[in-house]
């Protein structure tokens, strides 16, 4: 008998006897690798380039906050962004403003004691439910308003102080479009395709 061949009988011997068989390993077939697939260069190109633009622009803009110094308004900068829908579209139960701003009502709901601590806002009755309540934004919450609005555009004009008006018309436009688009996204509705128009 060869030594090999002794060598094996050996092995398996001594597994048999202290009933340690390895268990056989099946491994996974190596699967093929699929083709990679180019899409259309403009497109991707494109998507990729407004992505990081709007990660850019969020970031940015948690910085701008910082800028506006609205400290003395006793509200942190979410919570006084609430006072232009009550402002604009008038007294609104917190679901409402939830649903508006697309956020969790817990989170509305603090906000909104930080705007009715500061006298920005107050509770009344709903009258169609007098169980529940509105709110609605005070005096002080409508100059709290108009401060916010002149430090927004007073921001905006510095930025863009350099472009042209036609220019901020159709950049005001595509951004509208935009946010309509993902706000129809969110909501789990088609967008409606928006009227072509031409930019110079």
């Amino acid at each position: 008998m060869s030594v090999t061949l002794r060598t094996a009988v050996a092995n398996w011997f001594h597994q048999a006897n202290t009933c340690t068989l390895q268990p056989t390993i099946r491994r996974r077939p190596r699967q093929a690798r699929t083709a990679f697939k180019v899409r259309e260069p403009d497109v991707t190109y494109g998507t990729e380039r407004l992505a990081d633009e709007v990660i850019r622009f969020i970031r940015l803009s948690q910085r701008a906050k910082s800028m506006l110094n609205t400290g003395d308004l006793g509200a942190e900068f979410s919570a006084l962004m609430l006072l232009f829908p009550l402002h604009v579209m008038g007294p609104m139960r917190v679901t409402d403003l939830a649903d508006l701003k697309q956020a969790d009502p817990s989170t509305i709901s603090r906000q909104v004691a930080q705007l009715v601590k500061a006298g920005l806002a107050r509770r009344e009755a709903d009258p169609v439910d007098g169980r529940a309540s509105r709110l609605a934004v005070t005096e002080t919450g409508l100059a709290a308003c108009e401060k916010l609005q002149h430090l927004r555009l007073g921001m905006l004009n510095e930025a863009l102080s350099h472009w042209p008006d036609e220019r901020i018309a159709a950049f005001a436009d595509l951004f509208e479009q935009f946010n309509s688009s993902v706000e129809a996204l969110i909501r789990h509705e088609p967008a409606a395709t928006p009227p072509a128009r031409e930019i110079a």
